[in-house]
């Protein structure tokens, strides 16, 4: 049986991701378990168009091209899923497109109604309720149906990870779960009842818990998804217990997309000194997604 052809996505050609999309691909565990194919700049003359370190528009648009082509290979079939290199927010609006990272852009190029960020480690798995955006306007984002697209997205995608019946645990927003009210009231008046209403429907999810005591808990085995109200609440304990091993998953599209956990680390950029075992993780799970043979992709973006 062939191989599956998993497209990986440079990302942004002037911080790391050129570097370690070459050691990804030519590393003996990914070669093992797929064919890997590179989209954007990664060859060295290709890069002499970019200055390794900082955001330009010509390397945010590199990016998008490179993410672009790939989605489209995805949906054509020629490649089996799709995995990410860094981009750059900054670089990407440099170059004046309007999304704020992978996640809205995916669901923009693939036509996805509604998408989640979720996080893969082998200790702990996080979805995102709320991702971008400033942390003062959390608790407006924060309704009932936002809440609910990120539990049915967990209840439903999970069966592909192997987790057929998924234990679902929301965390609070607030310290203590709003304590009664005290604290807060997010808890009682948007997430109690949306979590009741999917209880009701046969998700087995739980909560909200408060935050400083759950994740230890999933840690623990006692849940297999947790749903995270905003983004350093979620991101923090996953990097915490599984940096350079988690991957961060698409969940809605229509294509397997697995990504990085990690940024575009420009501090380091063109020294040769990034660490590609977060991509390799990523390449391997895209690749146990996907399985089955694929024929190679028609065409190569970027030499």
């Amino acid at each position: 049986m062939a191989l599956p052809v998993i497209a990986i996505t440079v990302g942004d050609p002037a911080g790391i991701g050129p570097e370690i999309a070459r050691k990804a691909a030519a590393s003996p565990t990914v070669i093992a378990c797929c064919r890997p194919v590179l989209y954007g700049p990664w060859r060295e003359d290709a890069l002499t168009d970019f200055s390794p370190g900082a955001p330009t528009a010509a390397s945010g648009d590199a990016a998008y091209r490179a993410i672009e082509a790939a989605v489209a290979d995805a949906r054509a079939g020629r490649v089996a899923a799709v995995a990410t290199g860094p981009v750059s927010k900054e670089a990407l609006a440099m170059a004046g497109y309007p999304w704020k990272g992978h996640t809205d852009l995916l669901a923009h190029l693939t036509g996805a109604s509604r998408v989640a960020m979720m996080f893969w480690s082998p200790r702990l798995r996080v979805v995102l309720a709320t991702v971008h955006i400033p942390l003062a306007e959390v608790p407006r984002a924060l309704s009932e149906r936002v809440l609910r697209d990120a539990v049915e997205l967990a209840h439903g995608e999970m069966p592909k990870f192997g987790i057929a019946a998924p234990r679902i645990g929301v965390a609070a927003l607030n310290p203590h779960a709003g304590e009664g009210g005290l604290m807060g009231h997010e808890e009682a008046h948007v997430m109690r009842p949306a979590i009741e209403a999917m209880r009701g429907e046969g998700i087995d999810v739980s909560g909200p818990f408060p935050a400083d005591t759950l994740f230890v808990r999933a840690a623990r085995g006692e849940f297999d998804v947790i749903v995270a109200a905003y983004h350093d609440q979620g991101l923090i304990p996953v990097k915490l217990l599984g940096f350079g091993a988690a991957v961060n998953v698409t969940l809605g599209l229509p294509i397997i997309r697995t990504s990085v956990d990690h940024g575009t680390a420009y501090d380091i950029a063109g020294k040769n000194q990034a660490d590609e075992g977060s991509l390799i993780e990523a390449v391997m799970l895209a690749a146990r997604l996907a399985g089955g043979p694929l024929p190679p992709p028609t065409h190569r973006i970027g030499p």
